[in-house]
């Protein structure tokens, strides 16, 4: 199912609901379910239940009248991760260039950047913010202190199962579904702070920085979350065009990690990091007031948020 969080004018507060197959009509779930968490955190009977709920609800919304919102406004917890080499690698050889005119370009050619041994060694992953959550269609208010904007070409899951310990070979089964994720990135004060050795802080947490959306896509529906086109957009302009299959570290490989000693909780969402090639710092380009970025991945849908610098 492709399920959704939306408002309408003839429906008020925001609802949970889930598309049809024809991907015209939202069929309406605020009369079961209070939110998209109790679907999630309701196991196998909430989406029994959902799927009588989309052959048989009588209320039905057309997709165009709609609006919206991230899938889960608010999760019960955000981690983000850094899974895709080719995205490190490129990242830090920029940041070297940036920071070193002279001399990082011949750092570069000379091969002398190196991810660290560490990253190979194990997912690493950071905690955000869950309460600056927007959906497609929002803008993202670039913060005043920042000079630097910059998106990321991300997709990731939520948790249908809590648990502690998880096995890599038992993980899948704790995936409820995916949805994109672009975190928006204030590249200026991310660089200022993470030279202390501790963070990303400000560079990642404002409001409106972390979108996603427009659906979120149970896994029976994904199929192999390793195949799937990744696409990022910046006024209309292709900035990439990859593929989830460049993945290094697996999403079942991210779970082991974070639960090691750790107990999880359905509703939580995990980032995948940014995919090669997905964000402007890895181009040497970055985003402009008005610019809008569209954020595309096979089976899920179209991200859109417009960048706008505060009055």
């Amino acid at each position: 199912m492709k399920l959704c969080t939306y408002s309408h004018p003839g429906t008020g507060a925001m609802r949970p609901g889930a598309l049809t197959s024809d991907g015209a009509m939202i069929v309406d779930f605020g009369n079961v379910f209070a939110d998209m968490l109790a679907v999630i955190k309701g196991g196998d009977e909430a989406m029994a239940a959902a799927r009588g709920l989309l052959d048989n609800a009588e209320m039905r919304v057309p997709l165009v009248d709609a609006t919206l919102h991230a899938p889960v406004p608010v999760p019960e917890q955000i981690r983000d991760s850094m899974l895709f080499e080719k995205h490190v690698q490129q990242a830090m050889e920029r940041i070297a260039i940036m920071r070193k005119p002279l001399l990082g370009p011949l750092l570069v050619k000379a091969g002398m950047i190196k991810v660290a041994p560490t990253w190979y060694q194990m997912p690493i992953y950071y905690k955000s913010n869950r309460f600056s959550v927007i959906g497609t269609g929002q803008d993202v208010v670039w913060p005043r202190y920042s000079q630097v904007m910059d998106f990321e070409l991300e997709f990731g899951f939520f948790l249908g199962k809590g648990g502690k310990n998880i096995k890599a070979a038992d993980a899948r089964r704790h995936i409820f579904g995916l949805t994109i994720f672009n975190d928006f990135s204030a590249r200026d004060a991310q660089s200022a702070e993470m030279q202390s050795m501790l963070g990303p802080c400000k560079g990642k947490d404002f409001d409106t920085g972390n979108a996603m959306g427009p659906f979120l896509v149970t896994m029976d529906e994904i199929g192999d979350p390793y195949a799937l086109r990744m696409q990022a957009r910046v006024n209309g302009e292709t900035w990439c065009d990859s593929n989830s299959s460049t993945i290094h570290h697996t999403f079942e490989a991210l779970l082991e990690r974070v639960s090691a000693d750790e107990t999880l909780h359905a509703g939580e969402f995990f980032g995948s990091g940014t995919v090669g090639d997905g964000c402007g710092l890895e181009h040497g380009r970055f985003l402009k007031d008005g610019d809008v970025v569209e954020l595309e991945v096979e089976k899920i849908g179209v991200l859109r948020n417009r960048v706008t610098r505060q009055k």
